[in-house]
């Protein structure tokens, strides 16, 4: 099953909602004590998942066309986002770093959060080496703490498309890269949340960017230097991974940084990461000031 935050032009507030093909049912529709959000579908588990698909064939909830909403972040309110740096041989070669034993992680602040086809501006007077990051979001569904390599898909809800938009002259110049990243609209997730059943395989995703027009990540989620197993594996030994975290899994190689000549992100500048299965997720770029 696919999950969407749809929100209409009249409301401020998202809605969550069933999508099949071009059309979406609305979940309050579905449930008299329907969860509002993704994160609180997550936390019911899988019999609030279940009691979703049993609904959906007799309901008679009205389908309503796609095209009649705008979407929120296909993730809210997640109890954290991680972060995976690093993580495919190409793009830590190009970035001249080095890809260390260990995985490298850090976190991103909830207000960089967005949907798809939303606007995420940023001041030039902070960065004009904005750059595009295509990468695989691990949604976690049942507590994940000491677990296995084998055992860790099993704690996997779903999967949604991300984009981790990057500063790259403040990644360059602090010791951290929280901040770079978690500028306010620095995340897209969605359009998606899709359940972890239609993903036999997380490392056989094709994963792909455009910008303006050109293609300029093409690769496989099978070059990751450690796989969705292993990631959750390392990181289930320092902390328990609650239901609803995000976890973003690392960049293929293709960034803008890396390109002779450079490509950043410009003002009016469309960027579009896809991943097969899970949809495409397109960003508007302004710059201000």
């Amino acid at each position: 099953m696919r999950f969407a935050h749809l929100r209409r032009a009249d409301s401020p507030r998202p809605a969550l909602a069933v999508v099949e093909d071009a059309d979406a049912i609305l979940v309050s529709d579905l449930l008299s004590d329907a969860p509002a959000t993704l994160q609180e579908l997550i936390e019911g588990g899988t019999a609030t998942l279940d009691a979703i698909r049993s609904a959906l064939p007799s309901s008679g909830a009205a389908r309503h066309p796609l095209g009649d909403f705008g979407y929120a972040s296909a993730v809210i309110g997640p109890p954290a986002v991680l972060a995976v740096g690093l993580n495919y041989a190409a793009h830590s070669s190009e970035l001249g770093l080095k890809t260390d034993s260990a995985p490298t992680v850090f976190t991103l602040w909830p207000n960089s959060l967005t949907g798809h086809e939303q606007t995420t501006s940023w001041p030039r007077s902070l960065s004009e080496s904005v750059d595009y990051e295509a990468e695989l979001g691990v949604l976690i569904g049942a507590p994940a703490k000491d677990v296995s390599a084998d055992d860790a898909l099993a704690h996997v809800w779903g999967y949604t498309v991300v984009n981790d938009i990057t500063a790259r002259d403040i990644q360059f110049a602090e010791a951290q890269w929280s901040r770079c990243k978690s500028f306010d609209g620095f995340t897209p997730t969605g359009p998606f949340a899709v359940t972890a059943d239609e993903v036999p395989d997380p490392q056989d995703l094709h994963i792909w960017t455009v910008v303006d027009g050109r293609t300029v990540q093409d690769a496989s989620t099978g070059q990751m230097v450690r796989s969705v197993a292993t990631l959750i594996a390392h990181l289930s030994q320092s902390l328990t991974l609650l239901p609803g975290t995000l976890i973003s899994t690392g960049s293929p190689g293709g960034a803008g940084y890396s390109r002779d000549p450079q490509i950043f992100l410009r003002d009016r500048s469309t960027v579009t990461v896809g991943i097969d299965g899970l949809g495409e997720l397109t960003t508007h770029c302004r710059i201000t000031g």
